[in-house]
């Protein structure tokens, strides 16, 4: 069974993934969390690709947000899941396409360094607005500074040109248009739609760990018919 990378996105962390990387464990999946934050795109997918490198076999690869323009750039990957996330082509950036909404905008705090954080309310409601309490209470608490420019990066490579993939937009989403998200989703080769917010592995973690286990199993074969599944 091929290993799972899962790749968080801006101010996020690997631990906000705990959750749905144990219920992947349970079943003997190998799952890895790298740590993103390394100050630009490239800095980031370079991270992202030495943990595939060092894999035996060609992973799955998730990306969430952010985390899908870092997935965009890397190379040797079974299978890519874009998680309301960026699907970069050539000269674009998750700023170009329109990148956070109004609502996550302002949540957005600028420090004194340069570096910008998250409002911890504000981003409650954009982030994880469809949560239990408790969770998006947890979840906020985890979020860190973000560097700048990140969202700016343009990747020089473009994997799902050549890689099966599957999108999933998150229809309830405060944070990335959901009509953004369609636009993007246009790219790929598998298109599900799900009616959750922007981080599901949050407050819905096993319909993740559902589609993760469908993938593993039957790894998604190259299509360009898109077939629109929604899930309430």
């Amino acid at each position: 069974m091929a290993a799972v990378v899962l790749v968080h996105g801006l101010y996020h962390r690997p631990e906000h993934f705990a959750v749905l990387a144990e219920k992947l464990r349970t079943d003997g999946t190998e799952v890895v969390v790298p740590e993103l934050h390394r100050g630009s795109l490239a800095a980031d997918s370079a991270v992202v690709q030495a943990v595939i490198d060092a894999l035996p076999e060609p992973p799955l690869v998730l990306g969430h947000s952010y985390g899908g323009s870092v997935i965009t750039g890397v190379r040797g990957v079974a299978h890519l899941v874009y998680l309301a996330a960026f699907v970069l082509d050539a000269g674009e950036s998750a700023a170009s396409l329109g990148g956070a909404s109004q609502q996550l905008k302002d949540a957005i705090v600028a420090e004194p360094d340069g570096s910008t954080t998250l409002h911890p309310g504000l981003a409650i409601d954009a982030l994880y607005g469809d949560c239990p309490g408790p969770l998006a209470a947890r979840a906020a608490g985890l979020l860190r500074a973000q560097a700048p420019g990140c969202g700016r990066g343009v990747p020089q490579h473009h994997s799902w040109k050549e890689t099966p993939s599957t999108y999933i937009i998150c229809a309830q989403d405060r944070a990335i248009d959901p009509s953004l998200q369609r636009t993007m989703a246009s790219r790929c080769t598998d298109v599900r739609e799900w009616q959750t917010g922007h981080s599901p592995f949050v407050g819905q973690p096993d319909l993740i760990v559902e589609l993760l286990r469908e993938l593993l199993t039957t790894r998604i074969a190259p299509r360009r018919n898109q077939e629109v599944t929604t899930t309430r």
